[in-house]
């Protein structure tokens, strides 16, 4: 989905062709992979009148929450462009999955491209629920994250989000004894560094550069969200995790809502959880940035 256009086209698999065709009502003529996923097939359908993106070969499960979550983002968003989700679902006897959408044209970055996202993003953020989680749980990569609803933030955050990171490195073999002593300190002092009851803001929940595609016509575009209603600096923190957002992002943002002081200590707790799910995801060359922001807050 806005990614760039591979020379050849694979075939679909004949339950997923017929679903794509009752769906739009139009038949396909051609189908060209796209780059950048790591999870699931993807490309791009063309029909006569219209292109379309699919993926597909997932479990129903993870279809229907990033469904749920685009849902949730394209009914408030103003500023951002949410693809439009135009079909989802299982498309054969083994319940395999596919999420159809509709197709986003990338054109260059520029200034005003990175502006617009901060200030859709902001705006995003003022949407609001009482609790911190989500109406379902939904998923971070292919990894389960869980939503369940909590008052206090702290709690939430400790939770849903580290411990189930936690248990799932210690299951897997990745995690470092020497991490429990400070990991069990900060867990027990989490409520020293994060705002009891901030708002509860609808967030995209896996805001790297990855998930952002400037388009066309001007607009920044988001996907692949893992939403929750959440403290809005966890998807600040994480546009700095990977190298960071251009600097109009940052400027616009900010004019629009500024973040509250003491921001730069809680982004790190706030990433440590992302880079929790890479080392589950990826390995260990996540380890050392993970000792580094234990050995910090559980000292």
């Amino acid at each position: 989905m806005g990614h760039k256009l591979m020379s050849t086209g694979p075939m679909l698999p004949s339950g997923l062709r017929y679903e794509f065709e009752s769906a739009v009502g139009e038949s396909v003529v051609q189908v060209v992979p796209v780059s950048g996923g790591c999870i699931a097939e993807a490309c791009r359908v063309e029909t006569l009148a219209n292109s379309f993106f699919l993926k597909w070969g997932e479990p129903p499960e993870r279809c229907a929450a990033e469904a749920a979550g685009l849902f949730a983002l394209r009914e408030v968003s103003t500023e951002l462009y949410v693809p439009n989700v135009l079909w989802q679902g299982p498309y054969d006897a083994e319940m395999h999955s596919a999420l159809l959408l509709s197709w986003i044209e990338a054109g260059p970055e520029c200034g005003a491209v990175w502006a617009s996202l901060g200030r859709g993003l902001a705006q995003l953020h003022c949407h609001f629920a009482q609790q911190f989680g989500f109406a379902d749980n939904n998923f971070i990569g292919r990894l389960p994250q869980r939503n369940t609803w909590h008052r206090m933030w702290p709690t939430f955050f400790r939770d849903e989000r580290l411990l189930p990171q936690f248990e799932r490195a210690r299951h897997h073999g990745v995690w470092r004894p020497v991490w429990d002593s400070p990991a069990d300190k900060m867990l027990h002092n989490l409520e020293n560094w994060l705002p009891a009851r901030p708002e509860a803001s609808l967030v995209h929940g896996d805001l790297w550069r990855g998930n952002i595609i400037s388009m066309k016509d001007g607009r920044a575009a988001i996907i692949d969200p893992a939403v929750y209603f959440g403290h809005r600096e966890v998807d600040l923190a994480m546009t700095e995790l990977f190298g960071g957002f251009d600097a109009n992002f940052y400027d616009a943002y900010n004019e629009t809502w500024p973040l509250a002081p003491g921001y730069a200590a809680r982004r790190d707790v706030y990433n440590l959880y992302h880079l929790l799910n890479h080392l589950n995801h990826f390995g260990e060359s996540y380890a050392d940035s993970i000792e580094s922001i234990l050995f910090h807050f559980g000292s």
